[in-house]
């Protein structure tokens, strides 16, 4: 082996060579040839170990591996997998990257079909990571950079009959990748398709639709621009074979967005092929001070979307991203950023069929620059400028016709500079009916839209009101002031979280200028990997050896890497709905119903009622409202329910489509609102009250339960085994806990995770039993003392615990509540309270009053690094069961509850979830409350108000064996 080739295009700036000039992705009946499948492939080390005459057709490739196309060679078992946030993977010396750089040489042949029609053939690749040359039948077409832009060749010359021979290297380092560091894996390959296109002599090679809308009148306007002489059809708006530049106006259409994504079917007929048009009129502008698409001032309810997959990574099926699309839609979203690159065409196609708005991101971040100063950022280098320009083209003219494409986003947190600018005067030039948008330009000087990033609750009212502090160019401060605000990344959705999403929203539907965001992000990018048992978790950052890695700091994500969706992907749901359900009008006297869409009245809504008594359904129906149009309310009398009589009366009504979409079924609940309408009377106080009776074997006995005469520890209730009864202030530290504010340091500072007890008095009575304790960590003077007053009328046990801290406490509290252990054989929850999934003080939205039932294993969520999880708010009873009985746990009037197989420690010291090995008891906890989750792992922690500080509080408990 040795280096054969000319590979100066390697670590040359140049975004390639021999390539055609871009052009829109568009599907014809030309001929196609699909090479995707099983190629020959053979691993190299770097340029000095590159196989000579490997481009030769009759180069014997037999013994070479066989390796996929499209994948990610890494997820193929060649080389692995690496991580990285910001850091890039190798010394930043641009454009030069390390010798170590692997390489893959890829061969296949194919047989050209009989027939194929006179003209050229074009080979387009849709991906490939990060460098790569291409060799038809041993002649070089060229090469090109650009990971997830398409690049296409001539191949004209090069075609045969019958029998042809591709050979592509590809390289994992190159100039390209100090333009490619997006926060992801670093995968390298072909990871989307590859074809041969006939384009026939006299097709149309590019083309580019334009339709308008106006809203006042509702006409429609239609141009398209072809490269060479067509006919237009489109049925629907009566034009057959018409000249495509028209322009062709129309009195009335059906403007496209993305509640009403409507499109109409046409045609682009040229010699030798016909081509497929969709067409969507609609007018995007900024106006006002506002982001508007046909009239109407936009909300956005996004996430942000890498392309991902935890078995073949960035390699997506068709169906995966259909998933994706109905997934989102289903949960209330309607719009995406494609972080940060542009995604396949036929996610685009998706969001113009099923509805989403989208933020078309160029393929570039240069984010790594940042640790140095920017020191050398490409962005500020007029020697990058054409690779940058040439990105952005690429971009652009490839998704041109796709009426779900809001705006271009230039890229990523690459700072500053011309080139950055040069971008957007091309683009705002190429294309001046969309916006342009990029977040680091923090004086909005050469975009449309004021962006930011994980801008707080407070700084973004400041913004909303337009009294954010001024820049330092009076004429670029009052041009930012007067444009729209978005988050383009908030809520940073890693772990358990994120919390605060209502507050967000409650600031965005106040403020005008506060357009909405886009979660962070998606999906959790964990690679699925197997245990030697044949257990499935989730790999993430530094799991592959990395020396350099950011850990799980990639599974970010509102749905798990398999795509279940997370408890955060359910709040964000509730949230962003676009009705909203209410009862505080007249004093709770009336259903208030607002419709909050962009442009869809409600008619395609169907309202359903119903009443229940301590769980217990008493009365249900259809409420009869009126169609109301986007913005509009209607107040409706509540309905007519019988008497209550001693029971907590609650009333929820949702609102759910009438008929199917194409998304969703019939019945798809779009949005709910719930109220209590009354409250449940106090419990009782014992009937009478047993004293505590001295015992054999240092025990004491209270009514049913047994307690250890010496500590008071609570040890069994009704001959169930219930152990080491305490008080607990630790919870798994979750990554809002670890990162950002990193809370969780705190809490180790203070101890609360190697808390010991002191038992400072033991009093058994004539009326039941009282304990006093002093809990706290070694080496410091702060405690917490509890009380509990264990009381019991024969049949039950109650507890009325009184917690306060002592001294100066340095932190917040992770939790405050008792935590205890019950057999084994325990296995179903039943409770009353919030559900079904679980709750945080700052991610309540999604929950709602009712009964449910779970398993002990359904009461997990198995985020990919494993942590605190799985709690339900407001629980008034509960009863956790299995074979052998169990036990009731009444609140006064209610608790926080958790019930797993594993300690928090446990639950702490584990990497992934094959970690956590169910032993032979279940451990439950009853808590007051616990501290907010926030959104600290990127963005702000909890909110004041959903801190835990440290505070005298009470727990009120009924414990009954079953």
């Amino acid at each position: 082996m040795h280096q054969p080739y000319e590979t100066r295009y390697v670590e040359d700036r140049s975004p390639g060579s021999g390539r055609l000039a871009p052009r829109a992705a568009f599907r014809s009946d030309a001929p196609v040839v699909g090479l995707d499948g099983a190629w020959r492939f053979r691993a190299a080390t770097g340029l000095g170990d590159l196989t000579a005459g490997f481009e030769d057709p009759a180069f014997d490739d037999a013994a070479w591996d066989r390796l996929p196309v499209p994948s990610c060679w890494q997820l193929q078992g060649v080389g692995s997998p690496a991580y990285t946030n910001v850091t890039y993977p190798f010394p930043l010396d641009p454009p030069r990257v390390p010798d170590e750089n692997p390489t893959g040489e890829y061969r296949r042949d194919f047989t050209l079909p009989d027939g194929w029609p006179a003209g050229r053939g074009v080979l387009r690749f849709d991906g490939v990571d990060s460098c790569f040359a291409v060799w038809l039948n041993g002649v070089r077409l060229g090469d090109g950079k650009g990971s997830r832009i398409p690049t296409e060749f001539d191949a004209t010359d090069a075609l045969r009959p019958g029998r042809n021979v591709l050979a592509v290297r590809v390289h994992q380092w190159s100039a390209g990748s100090y333009l490619e560091d997006q926060d992801m894996w670093w995968l390298s390959g072909i990871f989307r398709p590859v074809q041969l296109l006939s384009r026939p002599e006299g097709c149309v090679e590019d083309f580019f639709v334009h339709a308008d809308y106006d809203h006042v009148s509702g006409a429609g306007t239609l141009s398209v621009d072809t490269t060479g002489p067509a006919g237009l059809s489109v049925p629907e708006l009566g034009l057959v074979d018409a000249d495509p530049a028209g322009p062709h106006t129309f009195a009335h259409v059906e403007p496209w967005n993305a509640e009403q994504p409507r499109l109409y079917e046409g045609e682009l007929t040229a010699a030798g092929e016909r081509i497929t048009v969709r067409i969507g009129f609609r007018r995007v502008v900024v106006e006002d001070g506002l982001l508007k698409a046909n009239g109407r001032a936009l909300l956005l309810r996004g996430v942000n979307r890498h392309e991902w997959d935890p078995e073949t990574g960035r390699t997506l099926s068709y169906e995966t991203m259909v998933r994706d699309v109905l997934l989102m839609k289903r949960h209330n979203i309607n719009a995406v950023r494609t972080s940060h690159y542009p995604p396949s065409s036929d996610f685009l196609a998706l969001c113009d069929e099923y509805g989403l708005w989208v933020v078309d991101e160029c393929d570039l971040e240069t984010h790594g620059f940042e640790q140095v100063g920017w020191r050398g950022n490409p962005s500020d280098d007029e020697r990058w400028r054409e690779a940058m320009l040439d990105r952005m083209r690429r971009v652009v003219e490839r998704d041109k016709n796709h009426p779900s494409v809001l705006m271009w986003s230039l890229g990523n947190e690459s700072g500053s500079g011309d080139n950055l600018a040069a971008m957007a005067e091309w683009t705002r030039t190429r294309d001046p009916s969309r916006p342009v948008h990029y977040e680091g330009d923090r004086d909005s000087g050469y975009v449309d839209v004021y962006s930011r990033m994980y801008a707080d609750h407070a700084e973004t009212e400041l913004i909303g009101r337009g009294e954010e502090p001024p820049t330092r160019d009076p004429s670029l401060d009052a041009h930012r002031r007067g444009l729209p605000f978005i988050l383009c990344e908030y809520a940073h959705a890693m772990g358990n979280g994120p919390g605060g999403l209502s507050e967000y929203q409650r600031l965005f539907e106040t403020y005008p200028r506060l357009q909405g965001g886009f979660v962070w992000e998606w999906i959790d990018h964990g690679i699925a990997r197997r245990t030697a048992d044949g257990r499935v978790f989730h790999a993430y950052g530094g799991d592959f050896g990395e020396p350099v890695h950011d850990g799980n700091f990639v599974a970010d994500g509102l749905v798990l890497p398999d795509r279940t969706p997370s408890p955060g992907l359910l709040e964000y749901k509730k949230v962003v709905e676009p009705v909203t359900i209410g009862f505080g009008a007249d004093g709770g006297k009336c259903v208030e119903v607002r419709n909050g869409h962009d442009f869809r009245d409600t008619a395609h809504l169907r309202f359903r009622w119903w009443a229940e008594d301590d769980g217990e359904c008493v009365g249900d129906g259809v409420f009869a409202v009126p169609v109301l149009a986007p913005g509009e309310r209607a107040h409706l009398p509540l309905p007519e329910l019988p008497p209550c009589k001693d029971a907590e009366r609650a009333l929820t009504v949702v609102a759910e489509l009438a008929a199917a979409e194409p998304w969703a079924p019939a019945g798809h609940e779009i949005a709910w609102g719930q109220t209590v309408l009354t409250s449940a009377a106090p419990a009782p106080e014992p009937g009478r009250v047993l004293p505590a009776v001295s015992g054999r074997g240092g025990r004491l006995t209270l009514g049913p339960a047994a307690f250890d005469a010496h500590h008071g520890r609570l040890l069994a209730v009704g001959g169930l085994d219930v152990g080491a009864l305490r008080l607990d202030l630790w919870r798994a530290p979750t990554d809002n806990d670890l990162l950002g504010d990193r809370v969780a340091d705190r809490w180790r500072a203070a101890g609360l995770h190697r808390l010991t007890t002191k038992v400072l008095d033991v009093a058994a009575t004539g009326e039941g039993l009282t304990v006093r304790t002093r809990t706290a960590p070694a080496g410091a003077d702060h405690a917490v003392r509890a009380t509990y007053h264990w009381r019991s009328d024969g049949r039950s046990l109650r507890l009325d615990a009184d917690i306060a801290p002592e001294g100066e406490w340095p932190c917040p509290l992770p939790r405050i509540g008792i935590g205890f252990s019950l057999p084994g054989w325990i296995d179903t929850v039943d409770w009353y309270g919030l559900g079904p999934g679980e709750a945080y003080r700052d991610t309540t939205a999604a929950a709602r009053l009712g009964r449910y039932r779970h398993t002990v294993e359904a009461m997990q969520t198995p985020y990919v690094r494993p942590q605190e999880n799985g709690n339900r708010r407001a629980v008034r009873r509960a009863l956790l069961t299995g074979a052998r009985g169990g036990l009731l746990i009444g609140g006064l009037p209610s608790y926080d509850l958790t019930v797993r197989r594993w300690t928090s420690a446990e639950l702490d010291a584990a990497r992934h979830t094959t970690d956590l090995v169910p032993g032979d008891r279940v451990h439950v906890n009853v808590d007051v409350a616990h501290h907010g989750i926030g959104t600290a792992s990127c963005g702000p922690g909890p909110l004041p108000q959903h801190a835990l500080g440290a505070g005298p509080v009470a727990l009120r408990l009924v414990l009954r064996a079953l």
